[in-house]
């Protein structure tokens, strides 16, 4: 199943897109990796999710990557007396530690971080934004506000503190109890973290983990911005989650920390994925507005690695049509003739080793040489990562032996992965690149491929080597 585009599609599933059937007609759609939010699936769910994709898997022959996206910690205000509360703006509204049904002049929070962290000046956002508090004192038992804008609050809202940062870490009890449920599977490839607010908090997660599954941090917190290269260093990849992000930040500002994140995440060789309402409309309509047309290709020209539907496919009355969607926007954006000097204009400069002057040579080479393809071997994902890194102008089919490995690496910008044994020696490696590249659709007979891999064979790690080939007539080697 050959991709016409570069930029992946990850898809959430959900009660619009939970069977097996669905699940199939998303992927020949265009989704390459499925999203399971824990927020909304019980573990037996979530395994039987898993066991539905790893089917499809099977039968459309391609690797299939599955992330697991956790809750994180949800802060939230308790309850009212009459179920909700009319504010004022001006007036005075207290949070506390006291267990009892709220009224128009305090509620129960029942967080006592919370109590602990806020200082006079700090704000908090109620109901994503719609009230909007300003703390005048705190005591660690209370915080006293002031109403700035809003006029309602009911049972359960969300509470949001762009300006306060937490004491505890980004696992909640909850989330600890799903990630034994997901590493015990042992069938998922990537974590999400919510809510990061350091690099701290992934330490714990990667702890329990032990490089079992990627570690993907979700963005959404002002603290992460302010410590952001230390998280993509500790990260395997990052999300834009522009949802919680715009809540807790100015909206207007967006924008420029999704630019902000996607290439700083290119400069470090991870992924990035850009999420949240991306064609929101089309949860309810057939077709997106122009807007969200717009929203779409200015990820893709960016150069990001995924972009992720939410609701459009978990709950939408049209999954099949917004993957479709995003898949025909993709390809649109990545034939344009502007794609090419903008993508390129952000390409970083190689590492000073080896393996980064292999992955710069080799796309060199192809690009000057007008090759087919790029054909990398790569069994930890490493060499697959930095050839993705390079945004070369001609494909690149990602070899591996390690089914998990391929799976991991479907999240990649431009990676068509494909399992295959080890070579036995170089002209086995050399055929099978011919082959497989033959295969899958990328050269012709005639038609000329670049090889990267590592001598010896099948040592991780060690990529430092070039080979141009033809592809024969036979789809073998030529001369």
């Amino acid at each position: 199943m050959k991709r016409l585009r570069n930029v992946k599609i990850l898809a959430t599933l959900g009660p619009a897109s939970s069977d097996e059937a669905m699940i199939q007609k998303l992927h020949e759609a265009g989704a390459d990796l499925f999203r399971i939010n824990m927020s909304h699936s019980s573990h037996e769910l979530m395994r039987t999710l898993v066991g539905r994709i790893r089917a499809v898997e099977k039968k459309c022959g391609r690797p299939i990557g599955i992330l697991a996206d956790l809750q994180g910690p949800k802060l939230r205000v308790g309850k009212f007396a009459d179920g909700s509360a009319t504010l004022t703006a001006g007036q005075t509204f207290t949070l506390d530690n006291r267990d009892e049904p709220g009224d128009s002049t305090r509620v129960f929070l029942p967080h006592p971080e919370i109590l602990e962290a806020v200082q006079p000046g700090h704000r908090l956002l109620i109901d994503d934004g719609r009230l909007q508090l300003l703390a005048t004192h705190s005591d660690k038992t209370s915080i006293t506000c002031t109403v700035v804008a809003g006029t309602k609050i009911s049972d359960k809202k969300g509470v949001s503190l762009p300006d306060t940062t937490l004491g505890v870490g980004a696992l909640t009890e909850k989330d600890r109890s799903d990630l034994d449920a997901v590493l015990a599977v042992n069938d998922v490839d990537w974590v999400a973290l919510s809510f990061i607010q350091r690099p701290e908090d992934l330490a714990e997660v990667r702890k329990i983990a032990r490089g079992r599954v990627g570690l993907m941090s979700k963005i959404e917190k002002p603290q992460a911005l302010e410590r952001i290269d230390e998280i993509i260093e500790l990260s395997d990849a990052l999300m834009v989650a522009r949802g919680d992000l715009g809540v807790e930040m100015p909206i207007e500002s967006v924008p420029g920390i999704q630019k902000q994140l996607t290439r700083a995440c290119r400069r470090a060789g991870k992924p990035v994925v850009v999420a949240t309402q991306m064609l929101e409309s089309m949860i309810s309509a057939a077709v997106p507005t122009r807007a969200e047309v717009s929203d779409v290709a200015t990820a893709v020209f960016e150069g990001a690695d995924a972009v992720m539907l939410s609701a459009e496919s978990a709950a939408g009355d049209y999954p099949v049509e917004a993957v479709t969607m995003m898949a025909s926007i993709a390809r649109k954006v990545e034939r344009d003739p502007n794609y090419p000097g903008i993508i390129y204009s952000q390409r970083p400069q190689p590492d000073a080793t080896g393996a980064d002057a292999i992955s710069l040579a080799a796309r060199q080479i192809a690009e000057t040489l007008n090759l087919s393809a790029i054909v990398c071997y790569t069994s930890s994902g490493n060499t697959g990562l930095r050839a993705a890194r390079e945004r070369p102008n001609v494909p690149i089919i990602a070899l591996s032996p390690v089914i998990q490995t391929a799976r991991r690496l479907s999240v990649v910008w431009g990676l068509h992965c494909v399992v295959t044994q080890d070579a036995t020696d170089l002209d086995d490696m050399v055929d099978r690149a011919c082959r497989i590249a033959f295969r899958e659709g990328f050269g012709k007979p005639g038609d000329r491929i670049i090889i990267s891999a590592g001598v010896p064979l099948g040592t991780p790690g060690s990529t430092n080597m070039l080979r141009i080939a033809y592809i024969g007539s036979d789809g073998m080697t030529g001369i």
